[in-house]
């Protein structure tokens, strides 16, 4: 059983080096999307993650401010809510550790970071 090779339609510029060498920094961009910027600004792989990681923070916070202020209904649906971005993040460190630039679904085709080549 092979795996794919990584679909990187979403980051041409992105070598099979430069993915062997930043996918634990990819990875972990879904606890803290500013690592990337930190550590591996100029791999196109792992700030494509660090966006995706960003989004995911952002509708994490909106979501929890929003369905926190629906009365009763809101403490059911606020973890719902979380437990969704939890799986969310999972994909997304998933995709990052097999090399993979996979948008998240619902929320993957966001860009607030772009990579400066």
């Amino acid at each position: 059983m092979s795996i794919p090779p990584p679909d990187q339609a979403d980051t041409p510029q992105s070598s099979p080096e430069d993915i062997k060498t930043h996918k634990a920094v990819a990875a972990a961009s879904y606890i803290l999307f500013f690592l990337p910027l930190l550590a591996a600004r100029q791999s196109p792989f792992a700030m494509y993650h660090s966006n995706q990681g960003l989004v995911l923070l952002l509708t994490a916070i909106a979501c929890n401010i929003v369905l926190g202020l629906i009365p009763l209904l809101g403490l059911l649906l606020v973890p719902l809510a979380n437990l969704g971005i939890l799986v969310l993040a999972i994909l997304g460190i998933l995709n990052a550790v097999n090399g993979y630039t996979k948008p998240l679904p619902l929320i993957g085709s966001l860009t607030i970071l772009r990579h400066q080549a």
